[in-house]
């Protein structure tokens, strides 16, 4: 059943609260697990996934006959590793051991300096990070780019904030330091010294980080330079050393994302004694490692991280745990073998008929526009026809042939995974792109958008109920994986994506009117997901999740006019009560669908955490933020005035 009533609260009328109507009485029969900060469709599709990803492990790992070398010989023995509580709990603090012994012998800043470098050529970040992309106004190559870091907290504000839960989450981080340093033998006295420390260095970081908001405005994180600009800019630190020995020579073009956190980083080099670096250095470590060590150092992760931060009061079985840590140190070996088992060729076929219809969709929205030039419209159109579309998984998969992974020793393996894939991403800067490559794994429940590739690209495990249904009417594939589709090309058009052209460079290919008009568009959502209360007193931010909100009310637009476009002759009779199924109109299976996918429950904790951190809105939010200004909802479910969601026709926001 596609659309099942049983999930639906019908004491809620669809105008006074659409996603409870849709929804309520799936939440009221499903609470939270304990495992888990919220329970929703993509963690049921997680937990089916898990059990699919444990039939391939369970196969590899009796295989006892798998060549050395082979995917299966890896995944076997990595994910056998991982299982191995007794060699874990027996190696405790002792897999760290050389490294902290280098980070005891600290005298000065050459020696913090080297040490950074080797942290990094591992794949662990302290202080910032380095990576390779494309460059975002030349999207053909590859560059270097440093980004901001160095905090043990999700974000900086709760580093400088002073509201109650700022400060509460900042007194137990602390706690959690001084705990887990002591867990890893240190004193008493060193372990509260440490904790003082690493909070005193990491505050002064989240004051030089910039914001999540001003990290969405792709112009001001744009600051290319070459080795003897960064030397300059931040003369604290040996750059030249640095690259040399992460093995990376194309030096002469290296964005620097955020200047006055590398500047001030590199200043505090200095400033900041060696004793209070090796504090922070001990924790940054450990912190990194605490999964893969023994249980009393997961367990005290787990109660700062997962039950403090977010409500979470128990953890997932180790089983599950490891499955989704070989599945990501591991990624397209992992997939390779998913595809081969649960993957129908024809879901790839059928995906691309809805793509290139939703294409055809957008186009048509691009082209209604009364606020868009001519000439903006045509580049929009460009743009639009020149998205990449990638679906299921990729046509060349990585070779992990010069990954060594043993059966005796977790921590090994990670570390050996991770500088795997730290030294093959740095391998690709000052070469040209490879447009073939995924950014997801196919076993990932998930789609993206790429600004730079222009790309659309949708894994495997997307493709699956309630998303998508083979078998599947219009009204809810549209509503669903359509609005998925729809949602990631809108990203093209987003307050960030629209400043990328068709080749994915950071240009301005709007007339300076239309991108004038296009802000003022932007306003009135901004000020919906704004005026959107959860919890009494929090509201979502409509700055920072401007990008998803954008994507939302666009796709679902789009959507529901590829939906349309879908029914040929049939289009007039979507809201015709003589045409039910499952007792809706086409037109109510298409919002109901879209609704559904969005069902789940959310703890208060993870519900705050993500207000603060998340792009997105909360799915409540994503669900009646967005229907309340489409007329075809109106339409579909009878919303009058008297409704209290009702929006007036000449308040309804929209852009696309």
């Amino acid at each position: 059943m596609e659309i099942n009533p049983a999930n639906m609260d019908t004491t809620v009328k669809p105008g006074d609260d659409f996603y409870k109507y849709a929804n309520g009485n799936w939440m009221k029969n499903n609470p939270i697990p304990d495992a888990y900060s919220r329970y929703g469709v993509f963690e049921v599709l997680e937990e089916q996934n898990r059990d699919n990803l444990k039939t391939i492990f369970d196969e590899v790992s009796k295989d006892k006959k798998a060549k050395q070398g082979s995917i299966q010989q890896k995944i076997r023995d990595f994910y056998n590793s991982a299982m191995d509580t007794v060699s874990i709990e027996k190696a405790g603090i002792s897999p760290l051991k050389a490294e902290l012994d280098k980070i005891n012998a600290f005298a000065g800043i050459k020696d913090i300096q080297k040490f950074v470098t080797e942290q990094h050529v591992a794949g662990n970040y302290p202080l910032f990070t380095l990576y390779s992309a494309q460059d975002d106004k030349n999207s053909n190559n590859v560059i270097a780019n440093t980004f901001q870091g160095g905090l043990g907290l999700p974000d900086r504000d709760y580093y400088l904030d002073n509201d109650a839960r700022s400060k509460e989450i900042r007194a137990a981080y602390e706690k959690h330091i001084e705990n887990m340093m002591k867990i890893a033998g240190y004193t008493p006295e060193q372990a509260i010294a440490d904790a003082k420390n690493v909070l005193k260095i990491e505050t002064q970081l989240a004051k030089i980080s910039s914001t999540r908001i001003d990290l969405r405005d792709p112009n001001a994180n744009y600051n290319k330079t070459d080795l003897a600009g960064i030397q300059k800019m931040a003369p604290e630190f040996d750059w030249d050393g640095y690259f040399k020995g992460l093995g990376v020579t194309a030096t002469q073009e290296i964005n620097v994302g955020q200047p006055k956190f590398m500047s001030g980083m590199a200043k505090m080099l200095k400033s900041i004694p060696v004793a209070e670096w090796k504090s922070y250095f001990r924790w940054d470590l450990i912190n990194n490692a605490a999964n893969s060590l023994s249980s009393a150092f997961e367990k005290e992760h787990f109660a700062f991280y997962s039950a403090t931060l977010r409500g979470i009061k128990e953890p997932l079985p180790r089983w599950k745990r490891m499955i989704s840590a070989t599945s990501n140190a591991l990624g397209e070996a992992v997939g390779q073998l998913y595809v081969e088992k649960y993957f129908p060729a024809e879901a790839k076929e059928k995906m691309l008929t809805l793509v290139n219809n939703l294409k055809a969709s957008l186009s048509e929205r691009i082209n209604i526009q009364p606020w868009m030039s001519d000439a903006t419209k045509k580049e929009a159109q460009e743009k639009l026809k020149a998205i990449n579309v990638k679906v299921g998984y990729p046509d060349k998969w990585i070779d992990y042939s010069k990954l060594e992974i043993k059966p005796d020793s977790y921590y090994q393996n990670l570390k050996n995974a991770s500088i795997f894939e730290t030294k093959r991403s740095l391998a690709k800067i000052g070469k040209p792109v490879d447009r073939s490559e995924w950014g997801m794994n196919p076993q990932t429940v998930n789609a993206y958008y790429s600004p730079n590739m222009n790309e659309i690209v949708f894994p495997a495990a997307i493709l699956q109920p309630p998303f998508f249904f083979m078998k599947g009417d219009d009204a809810v594939n549209y509503g669903a994986i359509g609005m998925v589709i729809s949602h990631e090309m809108t990203h093209g058009f987003d307050d960030q994506g629209r400043q990328y052209d068709k080749e994915g460079n950071l240009k301005e290919w709007w007339t300076a009117q239309d991108a004038q008009n296009f802000k003022e568009k932007a306003q009135p959502i901004i000020a919906v997901y704004d005026n959107y209360k959860m919890l009494d007193s929090l509201h979502v931010s409509g700055k920072l999740t401007l990008g998803e909100n954008i994507a939302d009310m666009g796709g679902l637009n789009i959507a529901y006019n590829g939906f349309l476009k879908s029914q040929g002759d049939k289009k007039d009779k979507v809201n015709d009560k003589n045409n039910l199924i499952e007792g809706f109109t086409p037109a109510q299976r298409f919002f109901l669908s879209y609704a559904q996918v969005w069902r789940g429950n959310i703890r208060d904790k993870e519900l705050m955490r993500r207000i603060k951190e998340d792009v997105h809105s909360p799915a409540e939010a994503r669900i009646n933020c967005v229907v309340y200004n489409m007329p075809q909802f109106y339409e579909a479910f009878a919303i009058s005035p008297s409704d209290k969601r009702y929006v007036a026709p000449e308040k309804r926001a929209t852009i696309w």
